[in-house]
């Protein structure tokens, strides 16, 4: 009882001054740290101004509100203080609904002290267990959190390196899924995105591809244009690259930005058929990026095309294939993005 008690803080409610200096002589012997309000409304008070009080020992009728009334605020706006209910009259439905609405304790009065001091002891110790159980359980949330962020990362990192392997097979594509990250980053500084965003367009650029580890190699690296059938196959991929992340990628807008790249500003592309600006702008971002690092990287049936012949490409595409603002804010960013993809080779 005393490790408790000396912790402690309690509130004794009750317009006659006589039983208020009865609790609060009994209460500080005991050890107890006491306040005293006259009323419910001077009770709120006390409780504004005194954030660690830990229980309430209030009458039931004063003048003004009720012990009731009071309970059911103390409840909505303190709920981690409790509350026992004294009274003049022994009523048991008043005792019934007083625990309904939370009161630990219904006493009546005139009541023996050291009745009264252990039932504070009793709720006291109820309150620090359903306080120590709460913390428990949120160190325990806060850990399994943790674990299943890294978890999540590993996974990704795995992800991420896969992606790497991936453009690495091919020798025409090493590096593509870097340097569309990098491109995709500095049209998002040119816009001024906010940070958060940057760092979604950063990592769905490392992962943009991932979908084609589901596509027929065969048809990954042909080296002339595809049939119908195997262009439909190839269409899958970003579909298939959103299910492969969404066990280890909590963000709903990474995972758009994947499936989505392959959108176009006029409808046309897949694999949902957005438009405008119904595609998520991290997609369209990356669209342009994609593009442009295909068009200046060699293929096995082309060359590469030079930086200002696929700038040119893009211009003309702007409003048809690309966002025009993100045509714009490519061109701006053009240099420092080249220079930036030089450092990636």
């Amino acid at each position: 009882m005393e490790s408790t008690k000396a912790k402690e803080t309690v509130l004794v409610v009750d317009d006659e001054p006589i039983v208020r200096r009865l609790l609060h002589q009994k209460l500080a012997i005991e050890g107890y740290a006491c306040l005293e309000a006259g009323s419910a409304d001077e009770a709120l008070d006390v409780l504004k101004r005194n954030a660690d009080i830990a229980l309430i020992v209030s009458d039931m009728k004063m003048p003004g509100r009720t012990g009731m009334e009071l309970l059911g605020d103390v409840k909505n706006l303190y709920p981690d203080t409790a509350m026992i209910i004294a009274t003049a009259v022994t009523e048991t439905a008043t005792a019934i609904e007083c625990m309904k609405q939370g009161a630990y304790d219904y006493l009546t009065k005139p009541f023996k002290l050291d009745e009264v001091l252990f039932s504070i002891w009793r709720a006291l110790d109820k309150r620090r267990l359903q306080l120590e159980n709460r913390e428990y359980r949120h160190d325990l949330e806060t850990k399994v959190e943790y674990q299943a962020q890294k978890i999540r990362s590993s996974f990704f990192n795995a992800i991420t390196s896969l992606a790497y392997a991936l453009d690495a097979k091919d020798g025409y594509t090493a590096g593509h899924s870097e340097r569309v990250s990098e491109i995709a980053v500095g049209i998002g500084i040119e816009l001024e995105l906010p940070q958060a965003e940057m760092e979604r367009l950063r990592l769905a650029g490392k992962v943009h591809d991932i979908g084609k580890i589901g596509i027929d190699s065969t048809i990954l690296h042909k080296p002339g244009a595809l049939d119908p059938e195997e262009r439909a196959e190839m269409e899958r991929h970003p579909a298939v690259g959103e299910r492969i992340l969404q066990p280890v990628v909590e963000d709903e807008a990474v995972l758009a930005m994947v499936r989505n790249h392959h959108e176009r500003w006029d409808g046309q592309g897949y694999p949902d058929r957005l438009v405008g600006e119904g595609i998520p702008l991290g997609a369209r971002i990356l669209a342009l990026a994609d593009t442009f690092d295909a068009m200046t990287s060699a293929r096995p049936y082309r060359t590469a095309m030079t930086v200002d012949f696929a700038t040119c490409e893009i211009e003309r595409c702007a409003g048809s294939q690309f966002d025009p603002a993100v045509v714009n804010a490519f061109k701006k960013a053009r240099q420092v993005i080249t220079e930036a993809v030089k450092l990636t080779e």
